[in-house]
């Protein structure tokens, strides 16, 4: 039988959730444990502080872990962020339970390693979806004042806009999946407004030639020699409208340029201008006119995005903003600034680069991507370039976020846009109805996080 601890060896608090009066041994102090009569899981207040306020003591060797949010019904779910990833470590494993604290006229109390700390984005500015926020780094004053000037014109949409940033800043291209009439172009436009990059636009049709979108020789009368004419893709910023509605040889036109950022023509290489970013639209409900992109045309896009219809507030902004038919142009040359140089965008990218991901973090999206390729309900998995995508965007999302080093909880919050157009499901799962992000959120939850 074991002997009662004496006063002085315990902490007595009540439970946050029911205010049943729990007693833990002091060693348990900053700890999580599990409440015996309502399951909660509760945290441990340190010695002196009251339990509202208390929080794990530091200096333990690892970085700070932000509050879990409370995950939004499915309607109003982010699509950038899936539900909470297994416990960290050896602790707690799915299927089992923690354990559970003990009553104040029990002794003992085991505490719960805490659960990782995964982010389910909520409908918040970009800069408030960040996981375990960081230092006041130029990187992040430089997002913060992108994103502020951009909001000036470009009402919501948040997850498209750090998207497409993300993507920016980290060498990628975009897919986004939208209806029309939700501001593909004007986000386009307004980012080379902000950016100080020069602006193009394709409109995809049947009948648009790969020579149309690359350029071409042309003769020159004068000297009676060919010369190369580029075409629309030697810009910076390039909106592919609708391109699913080409062919898929023109579709091969853009493989090079958004791969080696180089057009070759008769056998001659012409570079394209650094930064270069792709972000290509086509539409979820029109079918008939439409073509399918190949898989090495999706594998080469860093993200798909889903676009959704504004919140009502939202579009009750947009309609006060963009209702008094003033010239968009105008508009954009008078209320927007240019905060930043394509000298100093080629800077950060290089610099994002150096941000530490940790070996283990490594093997975590190492784990997630070929996890894809074994999964019963996928006919193919992701490519070894989803690997790359996820560990560039994870340096590019924790350098926004003030951090030299990436977390578990960035993986997570860029792994569905990264992974869901990569992947093909079954025949089966087709029929069932089954969902591509549904079974990825399912499949990241089998793959256990890593305590850094």
């Amino acid at each position: 039988m074991t002997a009662p601890q004496s006063p002085a060896d315990t902490l007595e608090f009540p439970c946050s959730s029911c205010g049943r009066a729990l007693r833990v041994p002091l060693s348990a102090a900053g700890k999580r444990a599990a409440c015996p009569q309502c399951s909660a899981i509760v945290q441990v207040p340190v010695a002196g502080s009251s339990p509202a306020a208390a929080r794990p003591p530091a200096g333990d060797g690892h970085p700070p872990v932000r509050p879990t949010q409370p995950p939004l019904p499915p309607a109003a779910s982010s699509s950038w962020a899936v539900p909470p990833p297994p416990p960290r470590g050896p602790g707690v494993v799915p299927g089992q339970q923690a354990p559970e604290a003990q009553p104040a006229t029990s002794a003992a109390a085991a505490p719960v390693p805490p659960p990782a700390s995964a982010t389910t984005a909520a409908q918040a500015p970009p800069s408030a979806s960040f996981a375990a926020p960081g230092r006041d780094t130029p990187t992040r004053r430089l997002f913060d004042r992108i994103t502020g000037e951009i909001g000036k014109i470009y009402v919501g949409q948040e997850e498209l806009v750090l998207g497409a940033l993300v993507a920016l800043f980290s060498s990628g291209h975009v897919l986004i999946e939208a209806v029309p009439g939700l501001g593909k172009t004007l986000l386009v436009r307004t980012l080379g407004r902000v950016l100080g990059l020069k602006f193009g636009r394709i409109q995809f049709t049947a009948d648009l030639m790969p020579s149309d979108i690359t350029g071409a020789p042309v003769l020159d009368m004068k000297t009676q020699e060919f010369r190369f004419r580029p075409g629309p893709v030697f810009t910076q910023l390039l909106l592919a409208d609708e391109i699913n509605r080409a062919p898929a040889k023109t579709h091969a036109a853009l493989l090079e340029i958004m791969q080696e950022y180089h057009v070759t023509v008769d056998g001659k290489s012409h570079p394209i201008e650094r930064p270069f970013l792709v972000l290509a639209t086509q539409n979820p409900i029109e079918s008939e006119g439409t073509y399918n992109l190949p898989e090495a045309q999706l594998d080469r896009f860093m993200f798909k995005l889903v676009a959704q219809y504004p919140q009502e507030g939202e579009e009750a902004n947009i309609l006060r903003l963009h209702s008094q038919q003033r010239d968009i142009n105008e508009r954009l040359e008078r209320e927007l600034s240019t905060i930043t140089t394509p000298a100093e965008i080629l800077e950060i990218i290089r610099a994002n680069g150096q941000v530490r991901v940790d070996d283990r973090l490594v093997d975590y999206i190492n784990k997630i991507v070929r996890r894809t390729r074994d999964w019963p309900q996928f006919h193919m998995g992701a490519s070894p370039r989803a690997g790359i995508a996820l560990m560039q965007a994870a340096r590019t999302l924790a350098a926004f976020a003030g951090r030299d080093y990436a977390v578990p909880d960035d993986v997570v919050q860029i792994a569905l846009p990264a992974l869901r157009h990569r992947v093909t499901l079954t025949a089966e799962a087709e029929v069932e109805g089954q969902r591509v992000d549904e079974l990825l959120t399912e499949l990241i939850r089998t793959v256990e996080v890593p305590r850094l």
